[in-house]
């Protein structure tokens, strides 16, 4: 029999063509083609590599490169960057949310991009919209931006909440099936200024309700990462322009993984 030593990729001596190693970061043997080091089994480089029961997980925290070296099937979950809250406190819509399985791919790189949260706002702002994250033809829509002075939430993956008497923001903005996210809640222009709570993937921000603001609508859940739910993409809570407290937030959700 023949026993590798478990390392990561040698560097030095220079590897040489047809040399093979076992990688102990990823539990696979690799062989050097002159050129680059390919697995010796029909797996796939890029993002975080971690395993469970059936299943090799790639994540991409970070944009990066997913290439397979057999052609097969995939499940995936694309979450985009979250919307940032409005200068009055229109909650921010929660990064559109899509997941699916046997997706083929072929030997090929896949750039993954990875969407970045919306920007802070100024007081007469609106929040700014989340960047979309993308796999192969799969795009996830960044959540809109939450509302400010009398300005309704941003449209996006999912919506702003509305703030100061706005409306809340439409979700699933571009319209994708099965949806990706949902509307934010609408606010009131009154003391003390209660805003709308942002969309979230399974549910939509909740309206103003007297003098409290809305929550964010919650995330949703999915086993992809680690074999067990995991919930993602919630809407933020709308705040209160005046006075004291904020409104509940909406379920914590984990952007663009």
């Amino acid at each position: 029999s023949l026993i590798l030593t478990p390392s990561t990729v040698p560097t030095s001596p220079a590897p040489v063509e047809g040399q093979i190693y076992y990688n102990n970061a990823d539990n696979a043997v690799y062989v050097y083609n002159g050129s680059n080091w390919h697995p010796l089994t029909n797996l796939a480089t890029g993002g975080e590599i971690t395993t469970y029961t059936g299943y090799r997980v790639h994540t991409f925290l970070t944009s990066g490169t997913f290439t397979p070296y057999a052609a097969g099937t995939v499940d995936y979950l694309v979450v985009a960057g979250g919307g940032g809250g409005g200068g009055y406190g229109g909650g921010g819509g929660a990064g559109g949310f899509r997941t699916g399985t046997g997706f083929s791919v072929t030997v090929s790189d896949y750039p993954i991009v990875v969407g970045a949260g919306g920007s802070n706002a100024n007081i007469s702002e609106n929040g700014g919209t989340g960047g979309d994250s993308s796999f192969s033809t799969i795009t996830s829509n960044g959540g809109g931006g939450g509302g400010t002075t009398s300005s309704g939430g941003l449209a996006g993956g999912s919506g702003g909440g509305g703030g100061y008497a706005g409306s809340g923001g439409a979700g699933n903005t571009p319209s994708t099936s099965p949806v990706q996210g949902y509307q934010g809640g609408s606010s009131l222009n009154a003391d003390p200024y209660p805003n709308g709570g942002g969309g979230g993937a399974s549910a939509a921000g909740t309206n103003y309700s007297g003098t409290t603001a809305g929550s964010g609508g919650a995330g949703d859940v999915n086993a992809y990462r680690t074999g067990s739910n995991i919930t993602y993409a919630g809407g933020g809570g709308g705040g209160v322009a005046t006075g004291s407290g904020y409104a509940d937030t909406g379920v914590i959700g984990q952007g663009g993984a």
